[in-house]
This record gives C-alpha cells, sequence and structure tokens, in this order.
C-alpha cells in the first residue's frame, strides 16, 4: 500500500498532467473557432459577447440607505451591512434609514 506521501504526489502530478491536457485542449478549441470565425466572416459583436462592451457590469447603484452618523451607504442589495443589521436588531426600522 503506498504512503500518505506517494500519494500526495501522485496526486500532484495528475494535477499537473490534467492542466497540461486542458490547456491543449482549450488551444485546440480557440484555434478551430478563430478559423471557423474566419471562413464564415464572423465578429465578437455577431456573437453577442456578454463580455466587454455594452454589459452593466462596472455601473454603479445609487445608495438607498444611509446611516446619519457615520456617512456609511447601501444600495439594498446583496447582505445587509453591519451597521444596518444592528440597527434592524436593536428596533428600528429600515426605512428609518432611507435617502
Amino acid at each position: 500500500m503506498a504512503t500518505y506521501k506517494e500519494l500526495q504526489a501522485q496526486i500532484e502530478a495528475l494535477k499537473q498532467q490534467a492542466e497540461a491536457q486542458r490547456k491543449a485542449e482549450l488551444a485546440a478549441v480557440v484555434n478551430d473557432i478563430r478559423a471557423k470565425m474566419d471562413e464564415y466572416g464572423i465578429t465578437l459583436a455577431d456573437l453577442g459577447s456578454r463580455r466587454g462592451g455594452a454589459s452593466s457590469k462596472g455601473s454603479t447603484v445609487a445608495p438607498k440607505y444611509r446611516n446619519a452618523q457615520t456617512g456609511e451607504t447601501w444600495t439594498g442589495r446583496g447582505k445587509m451591512p453591519r451597521w444596518l443589521q444592528s440597527a434592524v436588531d436593536s428596533g428600528k426600522s429600515k426605512e428609518s434609514f432611507l435617502i
């Protein structure tokens, strides 16, 4: 039976082998896609790419709540910040912090 150290070495070797295979397959797929795009005259705009361009990535949302004491704000999206959660836990309403 192999030792723990030997098994860890085998795992690491397999991880490296898998990553090398992934890179090789990825390169082949990218080359195939580029060839087909050239063959048919397809551009990234034709694909309706969601990356870059007119995506909503990086857009800001106006804050909806403000802590009057510290000036901290929250848009109302995502996890409620600690300052607002502690205020709500102490009995204050979230609406009292609306901007």
